[in-house]
């Protein structure tokens, strides 16, 4: 195929659907025998992340798409998703189950551990293959549009660093015993949530590596859904809930950007 043919193999793009949601559930399912038998189910926030590099992984082997964008993609995800969990592992070592989870469960009727499966792990296949979408599109296309590829990854680099290294100082902040009550140094004097900001340019960068003509253009509903869940849903708005009482929270809402970096406001009298 000619580097400015432009196609998409749909009956190829199912085998890479089935073959990714089958890889899923399998992921899953030992990330629940897991989580059962350490009697923690936040392991599901730890492999978050590296649902995605199975996918990927699935959609690069079983896919028949341009083969340098396929391995792009698979790379980029791969360094994305194992970092975050590798993250995650750090934090959540050692340490007791995730209130929201035994809140979640204690509400839930019926059987605890059917609970459990259904409204933990199970509710994680959807979002990972809904958020996925054009890493499984782009798997089965064709199209050279190598322009956005660059710029895609300009953004994933510019998202992962921020996530990167405000995870880092955040590290850093509560390892520290002389701390101040509320973390603004770093990239967090310019955005209260550089890692969700981080979180999100990754997966928009993503989706421009995948962009090639139709269908990968219908994607962009993957990051969108992406970026509301990390802004509106579970992710900065829920945690803003949560330090809202903190001493000196308001006062770092006042001057500090929600979510895209912006430097800070100067204090009021």
């Amino acid at each position: 195929m000619n580097s400015g043919a432009i196609d998409f193999d749909w009956a190829r793009f199912g085998v890479v659907v089935g073959a990714s949601l089958a890889a899923t559930l399998v992921f899953l399912g030992i990330t629940a025998v897991i989580g059962f038998r350490i009697g923690r189910h936040n392991v599901v926030d730890v492999t978050w992340g590296s649902g995605f590099v199975v996918i990927a992984a699935v959609s690069a082997a079983v896919g028949n798409g341009d083969l340098w964008r396929r391995l792009l993609v698979f790379a980029l995800v791969a360094v994305w998703g194992l970092r975050l969990s590798g993250s995650l592992l750090r934090r959540t070592w050692g340490k007791g189950e995730d209130p929201r989870y035994t809140a979640l469960l204690d509400k839930a009727p019926g059987n605890r551990t059917w609970a459990a499966i259904t409204k933990i792990y199970l509710t994680q296949a959807p979002a990972l293959w809904f958020v996925s979408l054009p890493v499984q599109v782009s798997a089965a296309a064709h199209g050279e549009l190598w322009v956005f590829a660059v710029i895609g990854s300009i953004v994933w680099a510019v998202g992962l660093t921020f996530e990167a290294v405000g995870d880092w100082q955040m590290d850093r902040y509560k390892a520290d015993p002389h701390r101040p009550p509320v973390m603004d140094r770093g990239l967090w004097r310019y955005t209260r949530h550089p890692n969700y900001f981080g979180d999100a340019c990754v997966w928009w960068g993503i989706f421009l590596v995948c962009l090639t003509f139709w269908p990968t253009v219908a994607t962009i509903a993957s990051p969108i859904a992406m970026t509301y869940f990390l802004v509106f849903a579970t992710g900065a708005r829920l945690l803003e809930k949560h330090m809202a009482t903190r001493p000196g929270y308001p006062e770092y809402q006042q001057r500090t950007s929600y979510f895209i970096p912006w430097p800070p406001k100067k204090a009021v009298a």
